[in-house]
């Protein structure tokens, strides 16, 4: 069956998104056209788009704040409007679809083509590159070279983790990002309450300038994960204490390769740093600096995300 896509562009989806935030209550096309200055026909598409994108929930035409992630675009901070749509991008497949065919081919009309053929998608290929090239400039996952060419960034991954982590301030918002960033497959593999909550509470530590916290939060967090894999994996963990320990034994049992070695070994250097108090080599504790922290998360989040790549079989990637 075709798959429906909504022609917007992406100040019409912020637009939209703002509207239904501020107004505490469901609203129709009507209500959004007239608050955000768009035509009718405008604001039903975007509205249908930030529906697709997580943003909205949508019951009998009447549109609701579905992500927390919505608060994001009640500010005149353009960063962080472009991070908050940038973590709804990695989640929709469209955008996904495009940004790699856009690699390969280098030719955004060629990928839009493909992305319309690959999802069956109901749209014109024209429509689905204007929406797909709008949703990617503003968030600034693509970038315009000049006479129509267009590329993905090379750090596409790489979001401005300050403006990232600012509407995280609640436990509801920072969990939906820690999610957004180990992605669904790592998510059906680890402990909420273990893995999850530890890192969404790792994050606000670090929005609050809490290095050390954060870092040991989210050690944490990666050591539980660990302890999961272990036992998924039939390697026995019994007195391997720490996150470098446990690494390292499953490592020994040929399931972790060495890059992804090196990068527990940052994570596990890093929180004992926080954690175990006067150094031995410089006779002081080390400090850990807030964007420490803030990084620590991200990292700590990648290396899940990665990890579970090679557990499923999947592709090599850090």
């Amino acid at each position: 069956m075709p798959r429906s896509f909504w022609r917007a562009t992406a100040e019409a989806v912020v637009a939209a998104v703002d509207a239904a935030y501020v107004a505490s209550q469901p609203v129709d096309a009507t209500y959004v056209a007239d608050f955000a200055q768009l035509t009718v026909t405008n604001a039903t598409s975007a509205l249908a788009l930030a529906v697709d994108l997580g943003f909205l929930d949508e019951a009998a035409g009447l549109h609701s704040v579905a992500s927390p992630l919505c608060r994001a675009f009640v500010t005149p901070n353009l960063q962080r409007k472009a991070t908050a749509l940038r973590v709804a991008l990695e989640d929709y497949e469209p955008f996904i679809r495009f940004r790699e065919r856009l690699m390969a081919t280098g030719d955004a009309t060629l990928a839009a083509r493909q992305v319309k053929q690959l999802l069956d998608l109901t749209a014109d290929h024209e429509e689905v590159r204007e929406t797909l090239l709008s949703l990617g400039q503003y968030s600034q996952a693509l970038i315009a070279e000049g006479g129509g060419a267009y590329k993905a960034r090379e750090d596409a991954d790489a979001y401005d983790l300050a403006a990232l982590a600012e509407g995280c301030a609640t436990d509801a918002a920072a969990e939906q990002l820690i999610r957004a960033r180990l992605g669904d497959r790592a998510l059906s593999n680890i402990s909420r309450e273990d893995v999850v909550v530890p890192l969404a509470d790792a994050l606000k530590l670090a929005r609050g300038g809490d290095g050390r916290g954060a870092v040991v939060c989210a050690g944490n967090a990666v050591e539980s994960y660990l302890a999961g894999l272990g036992g998924r994996l039939g390697v026995g963990l019994a007195g391997k204490a720490g996150l470098n320990a446990k690494a390292q034994e499953i490592a020994a049992q040929g399931h972790l390769p060495t890059k992804l070695v090196n990068v527990s070994r940052y994570l596990g250097h890093i929180r004992n740093a926080a954690d175990h108090g006067v150094d031995a080599d410089i006779g002081v504790p080390w400090t850990i600096r807030g964007a420490t922290g803030l990084e620590y998360v991200f990292v700590a989040c990648s290396f899940i995300a990665a990890t579970t790549e090679r557990e499923l079989a999947g592709a090599a990637e850090l």
